[in-house]
């Protein structure tokens, strides 16, 4: 991996976050869930803290890399705050809000999955683009068991993800996904052993920030559109050829090949 300047950053110039450490890199964002005597569970200064962290990646692209504090991701919401929460408070969408900012960050973000990723914490994992897990780990969807339904992304998003039947079981049938499901149904990418788990998610990372920064950008973008689209190929190729980028890595090719 690349040696590159860093430094942890907070949510004001001169302090730290209070649930999240964050290692803010010239090439990256790494960030950690950290509320270890909750078991990193979502809470609502958590997610503040994730919309500063999205503004700021917003106005400084670069990929993101997600993960938690020790052997879990996330233990789900906050349910203390969530059994407080009413009518106006779902309609605002907090964390669902959150979640979708995240999805559609312009840049690629990777989840760095061990141990539980339960509720919330498993649709934030749902949220970002690809996702890696340790053999410990564990999605699962356990809010019709509280009154509630998965309400941050996981009626949709994880259909997309894994299919309908898949989801169905999860979210009806309170089936969890281990990492080996998580696997074949084609949730996560990889599993790794956890003491890898962060060299492997910089692996991929250093991956992406060697491709052209708007051309993944771009990529993402088309991806990401609602049905066929071979128009928006079209016009996002067309700026991608014009591109200074795409003419320098090409020519670097060219030239690798004469030799």
């Amino acid at each position: 991996m690349t040696d590159v300047k860093h430094s942890v950053v907070g949510g004001d110039e001169d302090g730290d976050f209070e649930t999240l450490r964050v290692d803010w890199r010239e090439d990256r964002v790494v960030v950690e869930l950290h509320r270890p005597r909750a078991r990193n569970a979502i809470n609502g200064t958590m997610i503040a803290e994730l919309h500063e962290v999205c503004a700021r990646v917003e106005a400084a692209p670069r990929p993101l890399l997600l993960t938690g504090h020790g052997d879990v991701f996330a233990g789900g919401a906050d349910i203390a705050e969530l059994r407080e929460r009413g009518r106006e408070e779902a309609l605002a969408g907090i964390n669902s809000r959150l979640f979708e900012r995240l999805h559609r960050l312009r840049v690629p973000t990777v989840a760095a999955v061990d141990g539980y990723a339960l509720g919330g914490g498993a649709e934030l994992a749902y949220a970002c683009d690809i996702r890696l897990a340790t053999p410990t780990a564990v999605f699962a969807q356990p809010e019709p068991g509280l009154g509630i339904i998965a309400g941050a992304g996981a009626c949709w998003r994880l259909r997309e993800l894994v299919g309908l039947s898949v989801a169905k079981q999860v979210l009806l049938g309170g089936f969890r996904l281990d990492a080996e499901a998580a696997l074949r149904h084609g949730l996560v990418a990889e599993i790794v052993p956890a003491e890898e788990l962060r060299d492997r998610a910089h692996a991929l990372i250093d991956r992406m920030a060697a491709s052209s920064a708007l051309a993944l950008r771009m990529t993402k973008m088309v991806l990401d559109a609602d049905g066929a689209h071979p128009i928006a190929d079209d016009l996002t190729q067309a700026v991608l050829f014009e591109s200074a980028d795409k003419h320098d890595r090409m020519t670097r090719f060219l030239e690798r090949k004469k030799r």
